[in-house]
């Protein structure tokens, strides 16, 4: 995922941090002992009547909160103009660290950390009458010895060292600038024991950053220091517990018992390149016709809480580096699930999802639910009615398909494991807020929701007009069986009502326009619709198919997914029992897409949408063919070899066809 015009030089070194960086709690997962939290196993008799924990031993972890800082800045040209700037941005990030207990309770530890805003950050925009810089801080790490008293579960400590940063800096002509930071760091907090591996710390820091100077090639120079105030919460993962101790109650009496609340991880890296292919022109959303190789970086922590019978609240803490091919432009059925439509040079944290659900039993059969990522184990009834209200992904829940539905571990083309010509609402990164119910009864369930649209096509910014603008959706899911194997059939419907322009409406303005035809001139409140037919069957218990037929109507502007009017795809996916490896999966699926009349006009007088854009078009169908084979390098790890073949990229006959390899290990716990 990475740009020459975007800081390329510095990505092989921050790409090679984020990898070590986010696989320390992919780490902690897979070295987690048998007596961890989780387990009911009871402490010995003699260690059950004290109230005493060691903090002794190396551990991992996690960190997110809030930083507020001051930024005294310089900017000048012919005459120096001097300002002070506020700024605010969520951050997050990784530690590491060791501690040892002496015996009265004092405890020294050293610590190394690092954090990273979140992708939604502006920056401090300088002095603007001189032009404007904009100051951007890419990370903060820290290196610091920790001092503190335990008491029982709790630790009061300090914290103090040296950390250090990266500045960018981008004058208003897009020249960038990156300069290295140094200063000190100094912090208190407390912390305390959630189970026999689990911590969970409150923490108030402060860093204090030197002068770093920037000379930009227009004779622009800028200076600045900051200062950040954080307060964040942190999960650490103790890793070499020694035997005893834990020395308080067992884990059943913890503050949190074991089956009301979780922690999964995961860690996706994919590499994606192609060879040269046909290319006679490009337009500024073309994929690029010369041969390119990107990546993209995903580190993800999935916590769950049951604070009562019947209530479970989820956070997913994330972080993501990197670019899809040509910016993520170029095609409509995109062959990277995981590049999305923010490009990161260096890591960004986000909070992907943070919800609530509440599930009320109707009583009768009751089904087992697995400890999965934002699923916690129990007892369910099989006839019930969920709620869930929050940030996630629309297609966590609606248009699923157990063999296509998840690039991180099966098919990777949007339009493959997506819904094609759904119009799916979201940010930059695939998420949004609102709510659904859903009634389910053992053959079949109905679900129902309203979700928030962006304020513009392709926006991170949401239209709070509720409930009178947003995306509106329904599915009805019924469960057969066929030949004594499994089969659903979703029918989903959904309508957007958003500030969405008109293709012909765009067409139809004056060529002398700016930007002609420029589909922003003419956006108004209105209103897109389709529906999804979404079929998977099992044909044996080891390989299964499934198809796609989706449509919309065609006349606006897409306001979230991909610039695709109506698609169908078919696929099949086999578990490797046959050949001896159960755990590898291989799979083979293609999709076609199609764009409305109008949509083609509006493209071929030189449109732009949300992906694509060649600037003229000859049409035809869109076509993209994947296959991979999933290895199973262990019960936590897969290592997966993919290609896809793109034919008549963008819709245009004029281009391709593309070869797409791609390689893609995930790990999780």
């Amino acid at each position: 995922m990475f740009d020459l015009s975007r800081g390329r030089h510095s990505a092989c070194r921050s790409q090679c941090f984020v990898v070590l960086a986010s696989s320390l709690i992919a780490v902690a997962g897979w070295l987690r002992p048998a007596h961890a939290a989780g387990s009911t196993e009871a402490a010995p008799a003699d260690a059950r009547s004290s109230s005493t924990y060691d903090w002794t031993g190396f551990y991992v972890g996690g960190h997110f909160g809030f930083g507020h800082g001051s930024l005294n800045n310089n900017l000048s040209s012919a005459t120096p103009e001097m300002a002070s700037n506020s700024f605010g941005s969520a951050y997050g990030g990784l530690q590491v660290g060791y501690n040892y207990e002496f015996p009265l309770g004092w405890m020294l530890g050293a610590e190394a950390n690092v954090s990273f805003p979140n992708f939604l950050e502006d920056g401090v925009v300088s002095t603007p009458s001189l032009g404007t810089v904009t100051d951007e801080i890419d990370y903060l790490g820290m290196l610091r010895a920790r001092l503190g008293y335990a008491l029982g579960p709790y630790l009061l400590y300090g914290a103090a060292g040296f950390t250090w940063s990266q500045a960018r800096f981008t004058d208003d002509l897009g020249n960038v600038i990156l300069r290295n930071r140094t200063g000190w760091t100094a912090a208190v907090g407390i912390e305390f024991v959630l189970a026999p591996a689990w911590t969970i710390r409150l923490e108030y820091l402060h860093d204090h950053l030197d002068v770093v100077t920037a000379m930009f090639p227009t004779g622009t120079r800028y200076e600045s220091q900051p200062a950040v105030n954080m307060l964040l919460v942190g999960l650490d993962y103790q890793l070499d517990r020694p035997a005893g101790a834990v020395s308080g109650p067992n884990s059943s009496q913890w503050p949190l018992p074991s089956d009301d609340w979780n922690i999964h991880g995961q860690f996706t890296l994919i590499g994606q390149g192609y060879p040269p292919f046909h290319s006679p022109y490009q337009g500024p959303q073309s994929l690029i016709g010369n041969s390119q190789f990107t990546n993209t970086i995903s580190s993800t922590l999935f916590i769950g809480v049951r604070p009562w019978e019947g209530t479970e609240v989820y956070v997913n803490p994330e972080l993501m580096q990197g670019f899809g091919l040509s910016d993520t432009y170029g095609v409509a059925a995109f062959p990277n699930g995981e590049a999305q439509k923010s490009n990161f040079p260096v890591p960004r944290v986000n909070i992907a999802r943070a919800f609530v659900r509440q599930t009320f039993g109707l009583d009768g059969e009751q089904e087992t639910v697995e400890d999965a990522p934002n699923q916690l184990p129990g007892k369910q009834d099989v006839s019930r009615i969920t709620v869930t209200i929050g940030k996630f992904v629309v297609t966590d829940y609606f248009d699923t398909n157990d063999y296509a539905n998840d690039p991180r571990a099966d098919f990777m083309n949007w339009n493959i494991y997506g819904g094609g010509s759904y119009d799916l609402t979201m940010d930059k990164l695939s998420y949004t807020w609102g709510g659904f119910a859903e009634l389910n009864q053992p053959r079949w369930a109905i679900r129902a929701g309203y979700f928030l649209v962006p304020t513009v096509s392709n926006s991170n910014d949401f239209d709070m007009h509720i409930p009178t603008r947003g995306e509106y959706v329904a599915e009805l899911e019924l469960r057969y069986t066929t030949l004594e194997q499994p089969g659903t059939l979703r029918l989903f419907g959904w309508v957007n009502r958003a500030n969405a322009g008109s293709y012909a409406a765009a067409v139809a303005l004056p060529p002398t326009s700016p930007g002609y035809p420029n589909i922003a001139l003419t956006r108004e409140v209105r209103s897109d619709f389709g529906s999804v037919i979404n079929v998977q069957q099992s044909i044996t218990d080891a390989v299964g198919m499934f198809s796609r037929i989706t449509w919309n109507a065609g006349n606006t502007e897409i306001i979230g997914w991909t610039d695709c009017n109506a698609s169908g795809s078919l696929g099949v996916q086999a578990k490797g029992s046959s050949w001896g490896r159960p755990d590898d999966v291989i799979g083979l699926g293609g999709v076609a897409e199609a764009l409305s009349p109008q949509a083609q006009r509006y493209f071929a007088a030189g449109g732009l949408g949300i992906l694509i854009g060649d600037g003229r078009l000859n049409y035809h169908l869109e076509k993209a063919l994947e296959a991979y084979y999933a290895y199973s390098v262990t019960k936590a790890m897969t290592l997966t070899a993919d290609y896809q073949l793109i034919v008549d990229p963008a819709y245009n006959s004029d281009r391709g066809p593309v070869s797409i390899f791609s390689i893609r290990l995930h790990a999780e716990f």
